[in-house]
């Protein structure tokens, strides 16, 4: 007799994030638009019934998803940022956190640029909107700090410096999509900052 899942019998709390990490392992797999809760369930080994009592739309699933990244991402780049002894070194541990964080869960990424090339202005839109902002806003405070300590030039612009570390994040992201290997991302990931840093604090070659 096969096993029961351990899925099926969980409490409220746990199933809700279980269905979250069901869909963000099958977004690694799937494109994230053809995920149907059909799809989730089975993943699961539920049926639709029960994942409805916790969800009543796929709207509200991706909207929980994107709550779920942008609490895990946000807490994990904080983290790294009190660790840094320097704001440069800062702006280095969350650019590597964040490579870091895509390698493991490279199904993000591609929920978010999913959610972002949509036409409609839908509740998972706009946290994946209010993420990148948060984010950016992280990143212009460690500039601003940078420059304060002299680390960073004075006559770096901050907002395009940020729009700058954000792209340079999505790139690799998508070259790594391209290629069908996340894990290229950390082999590339410092020769990458090294630039950024670079153009931050004038050194030359």
């Amino acid at each position: 007799m096969e096993a029961p899942s351990p899925s099926k019998h969980l409490p409220a709390q746990e199933r809700r994030a279980a269905t979250v990490e069901a869909v963000v392992a099958l977004a690694a797999q799937t494109n994230p638009s053809d995920i149907s809760t059909t799809a989730i369930a089975k993943h699961m080994g539920v049926t639709q019934g029960a994942l409805f009592k916790h969800f009543p739309t796929k709207e509200s699933i991706l909207e929980a998803v994107m709550g779920w990244v942008a609490d895990r991402l946000l807490a994990r780049i904080d983290a790294a940022t009190r660790k840094a002894g320097t704001p440069l070194a800062a702006l280095e541990a969350v650019f590597m956190t964040h490579v870091e964080f895509v390698t493991v869960h490279p199904g993000v990424p591609r929920m978010l640029f999913g959610e972002l090339q949509r036409a409609e202005m839908s509740a998972p839109k706009r946290m994946a909107q209010t993420l990148i902002a948060r984010y950016s806003e992280r990143v212009r405070a460690l500039l601003a700090q940078g420059k304060a300590a002299g680390e960073i030039r004075a006559g770096v612009d901050e907002n395009s410096a940020a729009l700058l570390f954000v792209g340079m994040v999505q790139g690799l992201v998508m070259q790594s999509l391209l290629a069908g290997d996340v894990r290229q991302m950390s082999d590339q990931a410092a020769g990458v900052f090294a630039l950024f840093r670079d153009a931050l604090t004038g050194a030359q070659a």
